[in-house]
């Protein structure tokens, strides 16, 4: 249940400047404001408290949290007029946590798309680890963590992992602790039945990336005696699945020592001894290996474009991996392929691996596409929010 609105005057208000050519997103219901569509910037004091937006002729367009310090100098959070308090943060998080039927394993709050711009919270059985990426949200840690404990009393500990470089563009330092103060040591963790030896606190992102959770299961459905390579394997999310289900053999392939050992490590303590981790250039594999041939290929690579100047070289990117990895497949073989960069949209994504068919010189079939799972959910006015698309395709 939302708090009522308030019915009091909001006299600190932003206001669009007149646009004579593009006019701002926000017209079309984004979130955003960026520092050069208002007409004056508000005092520094008022970063991280709630303002009021209008457009050039006094129209109403929502409250949004202030940063002076950010290009992003507001970001809606309602349409309604509500303060950005301890009420409104409740009542947001418990509808998230309703919406997401209170998993014990997940994302539990997802920033703007949950109506609670820069707060992100995943959930690791009996410990959060959440991400204050803007200024009214660091603000208000103190209280959104006392909220978080009372909605959910099964949580032990919250790791606060405000180390995201995005934290320096609203002018906060980066930094990691946890709620007791205390160390949080590494430890198994159980997801979708594999259990995983994570560091919360000091390993990549939140320590797991819980949007393929899904796709690792259900990849792993095609997984039976097959010859499967895993592309970018991280700590071995989709070949440990594939090797439960009973692959006849699993190759996982990434850069980074750390992943690999952590993954061998992984594979050790679920008792699979059909999986083998090798650290490889993922690129630099699929030329060595180009006489091997597998049934199932997964490609689940970094971003490669993390804004628009960087699509051209992303798509090149995109596109010869997806080439060489067509190659290497046999007849019947599955590709399931994802990209997971905002600005690539899925129309691009698909053109770009049709072209690689096409010089692959291979007939393929799509199964079906893949996106963000439920705990993901997407703004549908904040494409953003839309980074993670994929397809599942039978050669």
């Amino acid at each position: 249940m939302h708090p009522a609105p308030q019915n009091r005057d909001f006299s600190t208000t932003l206001r669009l400047r007149p646009s004579r050519k593009t006019p701002p997103r926000v017209l079309n219901g984004h979130p955003w404001v960026f520092a050069g569509e208002v007409e004056g910037l508000l005092p520094p004091q008022m970063s991280g408290k709630s303002v009021a937006m209008r457009d050039a002729e006094g129209r109403w367009l929502g409250m949004g949290i202030y940063n002076s310090h950010s290009q992003i100098v507001w970001r809606r959070y309602t349409q309604e007029r509500f303060d950005f308090d301890s009420d409104y943060t409740f009542s947001f998080i418990k509808e998230a946590l309703i919406y997401r039927n209170y998993p014990t394993v997940g994302r539990l709050i997802w920033s703007e798309a949950d109506y609670l711009p820069g707060l992100v919270v995943d959930r690791f059985e009996d410990v959060l680890v959440v991400q204050a990426l803007t200024m009214a949200v660091d603000q208000r840690l103190e209280v959104i963590a006392s909220q978080l404990k009372t909605l959910l009393p099964a949580i032990r500990e919250i790791v606060f992992r405000n180390d995201a470089p995005t934290r320096t563009y609203e002018g906060l330092p980066l930094e990691t602790h946890t709620l007791s103060g205390n160390p949080l040591p590494p430890r198994w963790y159980t997801i979708d039945g594999v259990q995983y030896w994570l560091d919360l606190e000091k390993g990549q992102k939140t320590g797991f990336y819980l949007d393929q959770r899904m796709q690792h299961v259900r990849v792993a459905e095609f997984a039976k005696d097959r010859v499967i390579l895993d592309g970018f394997c991280n700590q071995g999310g989709f070949a440990l699945q594939a090797a439960k289900k009973g692959a006849k053999s699993v190759i996982a392939v990434d850069s980074s020592e750390a992943c690999i050992a952590a993954g061998q490590k992984n594979a050790a303590q679920n008792g699979l001894t059909n999986v083998s981790f090798q650290a490889s250039n993922m690129f630099d594999f699929l030329a060595a290996e180009r006489d091997q041939r597998f049934d199932l290929i997964v490609l689940d690579p970094p971003s490669f474009a993390r804004n628009r100047t960087a699509l051209e070289g992303a798509m090149r990117g995109y596109k010869e991996l997806n080439l060489r990895a067509l190659k290497l497949l046999r007849p019947g073989g599955i590709l399931a392929t994802y990209v997971c960069s905002h600005p690539v949209t899925r129309e691009m994504f698909h053109s770009v691996v049709t072209e690689a068919a096409a010089d692959a010189r291979r007939s393929v079939r799509l199964i079906e596409e893949t996106g963000q799972p439920l705990d993901h959910p997407i703004l549908l006015t904040f494409p953003e929010s839309a980074y993670l698309k994929g397809m599942l395709l039978q050669v």
